[in-house]
């Protein structure tokens, strides 16, 4: 059974998350429910922090973003090397590492453009996004850097393959539901990252339904960051002491996001730290805990909405599975527990499955690599909108698996001009 390594970088850009799992491919063809192992997060490293954030705010010139680029894969790199040495592996006992890199950008599909640009006829390949509202994004963390910083295969960039298809590349989880629920479905699963995302579990895949709901966690850090200095509200304790703003409330569910239907994906530009800093201008007088408490109930208010508007009209669910950093926040979860209660819906957390639900992300990376290591068709067409089945993600190979190289002597490993010797080796 191999052992795959999943790192993890979300929208709320809290941390960096590292996952050991074991995975085999079962008789129908498919992976397995991934065993977790072990798991390891970190902060960023404490001077690429600022770069990410103005990357995020389009306020990075192109050649620090270059830098920054190589930079976060060195740091993807110590903290997989870390994982390694605590469970005590060496890089040829994992098949492959996975991750998404650190998105800076991402722009949702425009249905109506696609719809009109497929009616045309055009056969232009550019015209897909100078014209045709075909989704794309930027997604930093070279994986290039990762596979020569461990020496372990590295698989990245699980989305642009389905936006080229069409597809709305976010949310990506679907594919680890399927592989994890698929015998048990449907089942419907919850991811609460800074981005909040739902997924319908089926044995059939073309039944699937992936869509994000709308802000997870990444509005409540920011105002806890700005107001108290600190990550993220521990628990929710803030927002628990806190009085809902009614016309804050209403004006957060009147978002032009919930007019878009599923497969719908949001990024920052919908719920990021502009929508956040625009609220706490206006509220500048409201309390930290009053603006907590209507955003934590805002949150769970979206994800209550669209399990009640897309999922239960098509499936009768009993039971969602949550997982993510926002399982933390008690406020938020009695929300949405006695929210979904009202109709006979259970929520459950992904750790009573095996998942554990703070690295269920990483996992899923870890997943979406094996496949792609192994040419599995790793998306789902039914629930992100792409035309067909597809092996999403970018490889790189360990350079120990070189083949006709040979050793690399030490006259050219040499650095003459400064007469330092390099060694690449992690």
């Amino acid at each position: 059974m191999p052992y795959i390594v999943g790192l993890n970088s979300g929208s709320s850009f809290d941390g960096i998350d590292a996952v050991l799992c074991s995975i085999e491919i079962e008789e129908d063809g498919h992976p397995g429910r991934p065993k977790y192992i072990d798991g390891i997060s970190e902060q960023w490293p404490e001077d690429l922090q600022p770069l990410v954030l103005k990357a995020f705010a389009n306020d990075l010139s192109i050649f620090d973003l270059c830098r920054l680029n190589y930079a976060g894969g060195a740091a993807y790199a110590e903290l997989t090397n870390k994982l390694l040495a605590k469970a005590g592996l060496k890089p040829e006992d994992i098949d492959v590492v996975g991750y998404d890199g650190q998105t800076i950008y991402q722009e949702p599909p425009d249905r109506e453009k696609e719809r009109d640009f497929v009616a045309s006829g055009s056969q232009s390949l550019v015209e897909r996004w100078t014209k045709g509202g075909f989704a794309c994004g930027l997604f930093i963390v070279e994986s290039g850097v990762v596979a020569a910083l461990t020496d372990i295969t590295t698989v990245t960039q699980f989305r642009p393959i389905d936006h080229a298809l069409g597809g709305s590349g976010a949310p990506l989880m679907q594919y680890l539901d399927f592989c994890s629920f698929r015998k048990e479905g449907p089942i419907v699963t919850l991811n609460i990252g800074g981005i909040a995302n739902l997924q319908l579990a089926d044995t059939d895949r073309h039944k699937m339904m992936a869509f994000d709901t709308g802000p997870g966690n990444v509005m409540i850090d920011h105002v806890t960051k700005v107001r108290e200095g600190k990550p993220f509200d521990a628990g929710g304790a803030l927002a628990a002491k806190g009085e809902v703003i009614p016309d804050l409330l209403a004006r957060l569910e009147g978002h032009k996001f919930f007019l878009r239907k599923p497969p719908r994906s949001a990024w920052r530009l919908d719920f990021g730290g502009a929508h956040a800093n625009q609220i706490l201008e206006d509220y500048k007088t409201a309390s930290t805990e009053d603006l907590l408490a209507t955003l934590t109930l805002f949150t769970a208010g979206s994800i209550e909405r669209s399990v009640v508007d897309f999922i239960l009209p098509r499936s009768p669910i009993k039971t969602v599975i949550a997982s993510g950093g926002g399982t933390k926040n008690e406020t938020l979860i009695g929300h949405l527990r006695k929210a979904l209660a009202s109709y006979e819906v259970d929520l459950r957390v992904s750790d009573e499955y095996g998942l554990p639900a703070p690295f269920k992300e990483a996992i899923k990376f870890a997943t979406l690599a094996f496949a792609c290591k192994n040419s599995l068709a790793n998306n789902i067409p039914a629930a992100g909108g792409a035309s067909s089945f597809a092996v999403l993600g970018k490889l790189s190979l360990a350079p120990r698996l070189a083949k006709n190289g040979g050793t690399v002597p030490d006259s050219v490993r040499f650095n003459h001009d400064r007469d330092v010797q390099f060694n690449c080796s992690p």
